[in-house]
């Protein structure tokens, strides 16, 4: 089974903000695969589903950003699922805005969420970063992360989340090392994924 957590805080106060990126990539993978309803499980929205082959299960945590390693300590060990086959998605202010990164390891980055997971769970959890930044000067990075995407913004805010649903299913099918060539490099020679 492969485990894909998409993370972002809970409720229609943060729909739409740049912090709830991982939660909007979910949803594009779940109208994808044509997911069910969600269940509630270890504080979190889960569905299982398939692709390639493959049993997926989709996490949305509910605990808010700062406690999601809670969900996701309760799924791995629940599930038994090996920490490399887990795949976190959140958003990054490090990163330009439409940016993706994906990693099999290392550190959190800042990422409150993600920080809060590999303290749980170890750091040899992948992720897949999308970028939201930079942070305009003298602007707190909380208040940010918590704002929505400005008008100029929304076009590759709006593309970047169907090329993350793409690049968290090819990860599932193809492995880290090739979505890593893929999808690391500058968003213009990424392929397309509007499918």
């Amino acid at each position: 089974m492969k485990v894909i957590v998409g993370l972002g805080n809970p409720g229609p106060k943060y729909e739409q903000t740049r912090h709830n990126v991982g939660f909007d990539v979910l949803a594009e993978i779940g109208r994808r695969l044509a997911v069910g309803r969600p269940k509630k499980r270890f504080d979190a929205e889960l569905v299982e589903t398939a692709h390639a082959g493959e049993r997926v299960l989709l996490v949305c945590p509910l605990t808010f950003m700062n406690l999601s390693g809670s969900s996701v300590l309760g799924v791995r060990d629940f599930y038994q699922v090996p920490n490399h086959d887990i795949l976190i998605i959140c958003d990054d202010f490090a990163l330009p805005l439409g940016r993706l990164r994906m990693r099999p390891s290392g550190s959190s980055g800042g990422q409150k969420g993600l920080e809060d997971i590999l303290r749980r769970c170890g750091n040899d959890v992948p992720r897949l970063r999308i970028g939201i930044g930079p942070v305009p000067d003298r602007w707190d990075p909380a208040d940010f992360v918590l704002g929505k995407f400005r008008e100029e913004e929304r076009s590759i805010a709006k593309t970047v989340v169907p090329r993350a649903a793409r690049a968290a299913l090819d990860w599932v099918e193809l492995g880290m090392a090739a979505c890593m060539n893929t999808y690391n490099g500058n968003p213009t020679n990424q392929q397309d994924a509007s499918d």
